[in-house]
Order: structure tokens, then sequence, then C-alpha cells
């Protein structure tokens, strides 16, 4: 692969990386909100795919497949199961309209509008490429020139985390940022070593399936997962 072909290829993986991450605030149905994790995850395998195949890196290569996998595959699936479960009573009589309209399918009040959401988006990717600049400046190569975006998604993940009110929207905010933590090793550090994503994979694994588990006991025991819902009955 030649060098231009790869810096194309590379900026092109990344920048649907980062724009998955900036449409998950403008969504606020969380079966859309998973469909754009899932092509986060693609984007995210490409990347290492490409690293893999640029430096002859087999063991890139591999860790790509099993990212495309778990992040693109598995785990989409499991929030998409735990989401079906949450308003399987409510569709119970309804028509399928009904269904997708159901308020534990949407974020209806996120505590920040989509407008000021896209704006903070913005305002964190600048911040990401002014903090990465000297780091950029030290070894500028196609791979170190991308590293913003990762630290962009990590910024983009956290802030999805601490500003959606359903507590599955904010699994997928808690996705995106241990995505953008990956992105930002692989493009650092031209990838990391296989037992490291192996583990870090299962980790990842496990605590989505604790979190579904969760989620699902909350929504039958107290019929919502709004946590500001949550929160006034604590009070």
């Amino acid at each position: 692969m030649s060098e231009s072909l790869f810096t194309q290829l590379l900026d092109l993986a990344c920048g649907a990386f980062l724009l998955a991450a900036v449409v998950v605030l403008w969504r606020r149905e969380l079966a859309a909100i998973v469909r754009l994790f899932a092509l986060q995850g693609l984007a995210l395998a490409a990347i290492a795919l490409l690293l893999g195949l640029h430096e002859d890196r087999w063991d890139l290569i591999v860790v790509a497949a099993g990212i495309g996998a778990l992040r693109a595959g598995l785990l989409p699936y499991l929030i998409r199961r735990a989401l079906a479960t949450l308003v399987t009573d409510r569709a119970q009589g309804q028509d399928q309209a009904a269904y997708t309209h159901s308020e534990e399918v949407r974020e209806t009040q996120p505590l920040v509008n989509v407008a000021a959401s896209l704006l903070t988006a913005a305002a964190l990717t600048l911040l990401a490429y002014a903090v990465a600049r000297p780091l950029v400046e030290l070894d500028p190569t196609p791979a170190t020139r991308a590293l913003p975006v990762g630290l962009a998604v990590v910024l983009i993940g956290f802030f999805v985390l601490v500003t959606r009110r359903r507590a599955l929207a904010q699994v997928v905010g808690f996705l995106l940022l241990d995505n953008g933590i990956t992105a930002t090793a692989f493009l650092a550090a031209s990838g990391v070593p296989l037992i490291v994503e192996l583990g870090v994979s299962f980790d990842v694994l496990l605590a989505v399936l604790v979190l579904q588990l969760l989620t699902v006991r909350v929504r039958e025991a107290f019929g919502t997962t709004d946590i500001d819902d949550l929160r006034e009955l604590h009070d």
C-alpha cells in the first residue's frame, strides 16, 4: 500500500469515526444511536486494519477483526436486546408505531439540547486538536496527525455519558469513550499488543453485560430508566 493511499484511507476512516460520535449527539432514538455506535466500531476496525496492512503486522489485522466482531457486532446486539426487553411490556397491545415512539426508546429530554450539544462537540474537537498539537509536531506521521480524532471522541463520549438521562444512552457514551481511548492508543503507538487488546475487549464486554442486567432490573423494579426519575425516588 502506497503512502498516499494509506493516508487517504486513514483520514477517511478517522473522519467516519469522529462523525459517528458527533451524530450520536444529534439523534435521540436509542436504536439509531446503537446503529451509529456499530458504524463507529467498523471505522475503528478499519483504522486498526489500515495500520496493520501498512506496517505488515498480522497481530493488528487480527485485532482489527476482533474489534469489528465485538464493537460492530456483539456489543450493539446486546444493547439492542436490552432495549427490546425494556419496552416489551409497553409494546403489548400496541401497534409498531406506538412501540417505536415509546419514551423508553427515545432520549426525550437530555440535559443539554441538540444545538448546544453539537456546538460543544465542535469545541471539544478544537480542544483535542490544540492539546494534541505538540505530540503531532514531535512525529508528524499520518497516524500521529490523526491522533486528535481519538482524543475528540474520548471527550465527546464523556460528554454523552454525563448529559444523557437514559441508562442505555449512558452505556453508549461509555462505549464511545472506550472507542476513543482505543483509537488514541492505535494512532499514538501504531497499535497495542494483541493480548492487551483482548484483555480490554473482554473487560468491556463484561461491563456491558453487567450494565445490561442492571438496566433491565432497574426497569422492572421502578418502571423507568430515566436517571432524574430514579433520583427523585431516592429523595
